[in-house]
């Protein structure tokens, strides 16, 4: 049986988010290179892997605001400035995982998606539906979208994620970042919350904070607010927050180990 999981290289894994337009070039050759051992140990496995924009995307789209929308001249030469530093981004984690031999492909939510008020209205899937089909790995990215309501906007990679999970149907979605799970004494991160379900959601959401660095699309609180919502509507599906720092790590998450903290539907 084939099995699709959705991977996201978080923004503040792959680059530095306290430095603007600065990757972490030798985290992104490790990621990769953990990726493909999975891959390769697992030959019926399916991925689609979508990453963050970290300081690149979200420096300018501080700047110019445009999450909220997009309306004003300068506010539109803001939303190119931002595609433009996310498909920087975009390619030099596209040659990152070309080089570690992975059969990667790059289809920009920018150009297949549109959006309603901040949310996936319509999704051109048929590209990454024959990509998965042919054995390749789709590549997505948070990205700046034309919006019916907004103008533009930008949605995150766990925006996408969203509507993928609910047409796709993935066993699993793994969020790779800097934290080694979800944190009830943030920023100390002595007490790890294990298991994060609908039923305990209440009593975890005080614990949750923003990321450290700049970040535009709601970090933590967003981040795990919005996998209790989609694990209540797909009670099968488990998503996983997990460090992407400590080596070897992700591989094993690949290949079906659980790490950090669980969204799933029941304790």
């Amino acid at each position: 049986m084939t099995e699709l999981l959705l991977l996201k290289l978080g923004g503040s894994l792959i680059t530095d988010k306290l430095t603007p337009f600065t990757s972490r070039q030798a985290v992104l050759v490790r990621l990769a290179s953990e990726i493909a051992r999975a891959v390769e140990a697992r030959p019926g496995l399916n991925l689609i892997i979508g990453h963050g924009s970290g300081s690149f995307g979200h420096t300018p789209a501080k700047h110019y605001g445009t999450r909220s929308g997009v309306r004003t001249s300068e506010q539109w030469h803001g939303f190119v400035e931002v595609w433009k530093e996310a498909r920087a981004l975009n390619q030099i984690v596209l040659d990152a995982l070309l080089s570690a031999g992975l059969p990667v492909i790059a289809l920009p939510p920018s150009a297949s998606v549109t959006a309603a008020d901040g949310v996936v209205k319509s999704w051109a899937l048929a590209p990454i539906r024959s990509a998965l089909a042919h054995g390749l790995i789709p590549l997505i990215n948070g990205d700046v979208i034309f919006d019916e309501a907004r103008g533009g906007t930008i949605l995150s990679t766990e925006d996408l994620f969203l509507h993928l999970a609910r047409v796709l149907k993935p066993q699993r979605i793994l969020l790779a970042g800097l934290e080694d799970g979800v944190w009830e004494d943030y920023p100390a991160c002595t007490r790890r919350i294990e298991v994060v379900t609908p039923g305990n959601f209440s009593r975890v959401f005080p614990h949750l904070g923003q990321s450290a660095g700049v970040d535009v699309t709601g970090g933590m609180l967003q981040k795990v607010s919005s996998m209790v919502d989609l694990v209540r509507e797909l009670p099968g599906l488990e998503t996983l927050i997990f460090s992407g720092e400590r080596p070897g790590l992700l591989q094993r998450v690949l290949q079906g180990e659980r790490a950090g903290t669980v969204i799933r539907q029941e304790d």
